[in-house]
Formats: structure tokens, C-alpha cells, sequence
């Protein structure tokens, strides 16, 4: 599913440069569920913007799902993220003016679907993550947990290969937390593949599998027993 292999990036800063990953090996299968852990300036972001083409690797080998991700234009690099990739992020990325259905629709847009097609998606989503009532509310109508699910939902619409999951829980309470990872397990089970960010244990040991970054090299790599996040809904 996906294979890193000697991936190295640095930032100029004045004139001298920062070296943020140093030489990164990392293999994600397919069914995988993955957390990415480090302190701050570790690296996890920037491996993270990398796989999510959002960057890219001084040096170094990406394959995602077969295909090398490398030397994109931004017009392609965008319509792979469209095609292979889903994201979640900490601030749920909502576009406020718009509904819970139209933000979950509009992946289904870039994609050229037709309408009312898309519009029959985003509900099929909406109702797997529970909100199919909310549809037509703006994001500030709903809580931080709802504004996740619709996030998820949004993230789901396109199919994506592979999810990325930047701090999901991070702008939630410990409950609602509980009640996302729930949800995010239960789609890992159905066969979705996700490497998510978090800084959290609690929230890390209820995936698979834990890396460990720091200063821009992985220092731990290794399966963990998975703590379902039902026990605490």
C-alpha cells in the first residue's frame, strides 16, 4: 500500500537549514491501522505532509499503491490526493457557509459527479456516521463530535486508498475522543487503511501499530495490543 524508502527533507532558514527527516524507512500495508507518535519537531508532521503530497521529499522513494510520488505538478498532485487519499485534520476543515452535506459532497465535485449523484453519496455517508439528520445544518450548528463525523464522512465520500488522520481527537473532549475512535476502528475492521498523527497514548494504543519519531528519525516501530475504544463509550 505504501513504502517509504530513505526519505530525507530539510528547510532553508536564513542561512542555515533545518534537517527534518533523516533517511525514513517505513512500509504501511493494506488493513493497516497506523499511529505516527514524536514530540514537537520530531518530524511526524512533515512525514505526514509528505505522504499527504501536501510536500515533498528532498530525496528519497514514495510508492503509494504502486505508483511513485515524485516531481508532481500541483494540478496532479492534487488529483491523486482526490483519488488515493483521505484526510481528517484537528480543526475538521469545514467550509462554514456551506452544510454537512455539501461539505461531504464536495470531494464527489473535484471528482466530476454529477449532482444529485454526489448529493445521494454525501447522504450515504452522513448516515454512516450517524448525522443523515443533519444534513442540511452549517458546522456551527453542530458540536465538535459532529463536526468530526461529518469530517470522516467528507474524508470517506471519495473512496480513498488510504486515510491520514493529523490529531482527530485533539480539539475534543475525552468522551467524544472515545466515541470518534470507535468509529475510526470500526472502519479500520471493515478493511480501511489509516496512519493517523497523535500525540496522545491512550489514543495511539487503540491502533495497531506505533511509530516512533524523533528528531526527523523513527526510533520505534512495533504492534501493539489494540485497545478497543468501545470499552470506553
Amino acid at each position: 500500500m505504501l513504502k517509504i524508502h530513505q526519505l530525507q527533507k530539510s528547510y532553508a532558514i536564513g542561512d542555515s537549514s533545518l534537517h527534518v527527516l533523516k533517511g525514513i524507512n517505513l512500509e504501511v500495508e493494506e488493513g493497516e491501522m497506523v499511529a505516527i507518535m514524536g514530540s514537537s519537531g520530531s518530524g511526524k508532521s512533515t512525514l505526514l505532509n509528505i505522504i499527504g503530497m501536501l510536500d515533498e521529499a528532498d530525496s528519497g522513494d514514495y510508492i503509494l499503491d504502486g505508483l511513485p510520488i515524485k516531481n508532481l505538478t500541483e494540478k496532479k498532485a492534487a488529483v491523486y490526493r482526490n483519488k488515493f487519499l483521505g484526510f481528517i485534520f484537528q480543526s475538521f476543515n469545514l467550509i462554514n457557509y456551506k452544510n454537512a452535506l455539501e461539505n461531504v459532497a464536495l470531494p464527489l465535485y473535484y471528482q466530476g459527479m454529477k449532482r444529485k449523484a454526489r448529493q445521494e453519496k454525501a447522504l450515504f455517508h452522513l448516515e454512516k456516521v450517524g448525522l443523515a439528520n443533519w444534513a442540511k445544518h452549517l458546522p456551527k450548528e453542530l458540536s465538535g463530535g459532529q463536526k468530526q463525523r461529518v469530517a470522516i464522512a467528507r474524508a470517506l465520500a471519495a473512496n480513498p486508498k488510504l486515510l491520514l488522520a493529523d490529531e482527530p481527537t485533539g480539539a475534543l473532549d475525552t468522551k467524544t475522543s472515545y466515541d470518534i475512535m470507535a468509529f475510526i476502528q470500526q472502519l479500520n475492521n471493515e478493511g480501511k487503511t489509516i496512519l493517523m498523527v497523535t500525540h496522545e497514548e491512550d489514543i495511539a494504543n487503540m491502533c495497531k501499530r506505533i511509530v516512533r519519531l524523533r528528531d526527523g528519525v523513527i526510533m520505534e516501530d512495533k504492534k501493539v495490543n489494540q485497545v478497543s475504544a468501545l470499552q470506553y463509550v
